[in-house]
């Protein structure tokens, strides 16, 4: 399917459980410059039935998660069957879908997004492409990151591209080739923590703004072995529940040290990744752009750099938006993962193609 222009939705749900993206755009190749335009926009939150099942799903056995996966097919197709009724939404080229991350395992192999099973091209009655993750596992990736290809086509003045969503992830030319890597938990403690306190996030890093530094903590996070590990490399919400939320639980401080502890850690490891790096300006989007004290953490710790943050739309919809381009590179048999990236074999044009 070659075209000049596309109509697609692109839908994302991240590991922060705020709930599914949902972005309708319209893509544009003109002489191989891709632009974009996102009309219609929405998160729609979890019910807090599904952020439990969500939680849960990584001690789930096999039956259970097969349950889970049907489930939320319905789940998912369901929300975007409604955004598109609601909007009045016609002739989409596709509807471009990641589904939800439950299991990533690159190094045993295995990688499981759910809401990818082919019942949902039926519920939304639109083609359907998805699951772009297991084929660049298969082929001895990381599966992740994969917005580095969108970062490419669509974000290129910038010289660095930062995510702060669940994870913090960045991408950047070097020497012609494309290199990201996620750097650090985020949104997933942040939120965890918050959540204990009865609220979603924390507003604008406020709570953890008033804490204060535990040194002990500090100097254990950033000696955790992740961190020395040569990229290409990812996380998975298992590393969350195994290695840092038991040893911020091993400390007996009040959530607000915790959490102002947990941010300067997360400014800090991105400054290491940046400081010796050409200056440039650092795109910064996801949930953590909002986050103020983790955003003035960071440019206090990079001030030759400039932090941009974009509008309203790129930051809560960035990968809703390219993981609709790479739905749309899939329908053109395009690549649209990166091997210097995943450290796959090689590129590849990755997803499958349900419905149409």
């Amino acid at each position: 399917m070659i075209g000049q222009n596309y109509n697609v939705l692109g839908i994302m749900s991240g590991t922060s459980l705020d709930g599914v993206d949902l972005a309708h755009i319209i893509f544009t190749v003109n002489n191989g410059k891709w632009s974009y335009n996102i009309s219609e926009c929405q998160t729609v939150a979890y019910s807090d039935e599904w952020v439990k099942r969500l939680k849960e799903a990584v001690n789930y056995r096999g039956d259970e998660l097969a349950e889970l996966n049907t489930d939320y097919t319905s789940l998912l197709g369901g929300v975007i069957k409604t955004f598109i009724e609601d909007n009045a939404i016609k002739g989409l080229d596709a509807v471009c879908s990641h589904g939800h991350t439950i299991l990533h395992q690159p190094a045993n192999g295995f990688t499981l997004q759910i809401g990818n099973k082919k019942e949902i091209a039926d519920i939304v009655n639109e083609t359907v492409v998805c699951d772009f993750r297991v084929q660049d596992v298969k082929m001895g990736g990381q599966g992740a990151p994969l917005v580095p290809i969108g970062d490419r086509l669509l974000f290129a003045d910038y010289t660095y591209c930062l995510n702060l969503g669940g994870f913090s992830n960045i991408s950047f030319e070097n020497n012609g080739k494309r290199l990201a890597f996620d750097i650090c938990a985020v949104n997933t403690v942040l939120n965890y923590y918050a959540n204990g306190l009865g609220l979603p996030y924390d507003d604008g890093g406020k709570i953890a703004a008033g804490g204060k530094m535990i040194p002990k903590l500090f100097d254990e996070f950033n000696a955790l072995a992740f961190y020395s590990m040569p990229f290409p490399k990812s996380l998975g919400f298992e590393y969350v529940k195994e290695v840092l939320l038991p040893l911020m639980e091993s400390y007996d401080n009040s959530v607000e040290d915790k959490m102002h502890t947990f941010t300067k850690h997360v400014a800090l490891q991105i400054s290491n990744v940046l400081k010796d790096m050409p200056k440039g300006k650092l795109l910064v989007t996801g949930g953590g752009a909002y986050n103020t004290f983790l955003i003035k953490s960071l440019e206090a710790l990079l001030p030759e750099n400039t932090v941009v943050i974009p509008g309203d739309k790129t930051i809560q919809f960035k990968e809703a938006l390219i993981f609709g381009l790479l739905g749309v590179l899939k329908l053109r048999e395009e690549v649209n993962v990166l091997s210097s990236v995943t450290g796959a074999s090689r590129d590849h044009s990755s997803g499958i193609v349900l419905g149409g």
